[in-house]
């Protein structure tokens, strides 16, 4: 009997997944520009080095809320826009799969500061990739940031992962694919 509830809960928590995701994915392009835009505001005020960035990144691809659950099989989904000199350039989904020991969900989300301008073709002219197999990504923690100056910069972008909540622990970006939407 133990197993049978353990595949109902896996079901479960499968089918709110699917749920989530689909709901994610009929967000409109105002909805997206709209969070995009004030999560994008939110990080460049709380973190000088993110705006630092912002200014001399040749685009920004941002991805303001994304959801992730599992129990024992996961996934995460979210979608966001490509920003170069204050203008949208494209719309953006990203989700990644995984299985192993977790348990848990929460949301957060994503910039994606693209520094040079292949980079920035990369983003354009890839219809879909994973985050890691394309130009070289340093994720910024607060170790980093501490240190972080523009002489420093010397990969292809950069990531920030901000307003986490929930009750899993961990988030990555590399290994998560990322898709060019038509919106």
């Amino acid at each position: 009997m133990p197993d049978k509830r353990k595949l109902l809960v896996a079901l479960a928590a499968a089918a709110s997944l699917a749920v989530g995701a689909q709901q994610a994915h009929a967000a409109s392009a105002a909805d997206i520009d709209r969070d995009s835009r004030a999560a994008l505001d939110k990080l460049m005020a709380e973190h000088p080095s993110a705006a630092r960035l912002a200014h001399q990144a040749k685009g920004v691809l941002i991805f303001p809320n994304i959801v992730k659950a599992g129990l024992v099989f996961g996934g995460s989904y979210g979608e966001g826009e490509l920003i170069e000199n204050g203008q949208v350039h494209g719309y953006y989904s990203t989700g990644s799969a995984s299985w192993g020991l977790q348990a848990g969900a929460q949301s957060y989300g994503y910039a994606l500061f693209l520094m040079d301008d292949a980079a920035l073709q990369y983003a354009h002219d890839t219809h879909r990739w994973q985050l890691g197999a394309g130009p070289t990504i340093a994720v910024v923690d607060s170790g980093m940031e501490a240190n972080l100056t523009t002489t420093q910069l010397n990969s292809d972008s950069y990531a920030y992962v901000f307003g986490q909540q929930g009750l899993m622990a961990g988030v990555t970006v590399q290994g998560s694919k990322v898709t060019r939407l038509d919106k």
